[in-house]
């Protein structure tokens, strides 16, 4: 008799249309990111269940502010699934700050600033976003998606997208959750924003 073992999919659960920021001081050196990220309306639905309004259907900002405060507190544990390299060197951020949830087309986004610890200024800043568990699906919006605000003039920016096609084709067999592999699985669909500055 042979057994067989279907093979174990890594897929997400929540997906979120993402627009960023790279915040620069006058000085040209970069002191955070800002995001909006706007949760698909099965995972909206689910966030609001329980929550009261004045207006049945409306959601004010202020009615919002203790979910997006939720949220924020709970993303510290993830990284903020916001990755940064300056020179190649690993950078940090500290706690979001200016956050808050907007709730529109039946769809909440939430906005909220990442400072880094230490504002740097590097010739090569790598950004990525992604979960890397792949329990959540970061694809950037089509329109606008990174914004460089107040950037050097000669700055020049990259951005590109996870690769469909053969990494989105992949799937996960026992052996890679048994040896640890699927840790970072989630990299492989990481958004990735270079920008060069002379």
């Amino acid at each position: 008799i042979v057994l067989g073992t279907a093979a174990a999919e890594a897929h997400p659960h929540v997906w979120i249309t993402a627009k960023s920021e790279v915040v620069y001081a006058p000085d040209g050196s970069i002191t955070g990111v800002r995001h909006a990220w706007t949760f698909d309306e099965m995972f909206t639905t689910y966030a609001l269940q329980g929550l009261s309004t004045k207006t049945k259907g409306v959601y004010t900002r202020e009615e919002l502010a203790p979910l997006a405060q939720t949220n924020v507190e709970s993303l510290k544990e993830f990284n903020f699934f916001t990755f940064a390299r300056a020179d190649g060197k690993k950078e940090k951020f500290v706690e979001p700050v200016d956050y808050f949830l907007e709730y529109k087309d039946s769809e909440l986004t939430l906005h909220f600033t990442l400072p880094l610890k230490t504002p740097f200024k590097a010739k090569q800043t790598a950004l990525e976003v992604f979960d890397p568990s792949y329990f959540i699906d970061f694809k950037f919006d089509d329109k606008d998606p990174i914004k460089l605000n107040g950037a050097p003039a000669a700055c020049k920016m990259q951005f590109q997208r996870p690769n469909d096609g053969t990494a989105n084709a992949q799937r996960l067999n026992e052996n890679n959750f048994m040896n640890g592999d699927n840790s970072n699985y989630g990299a492989m669909f990481a958004n990735k924003i270079m920008v060069n500055c002379p």
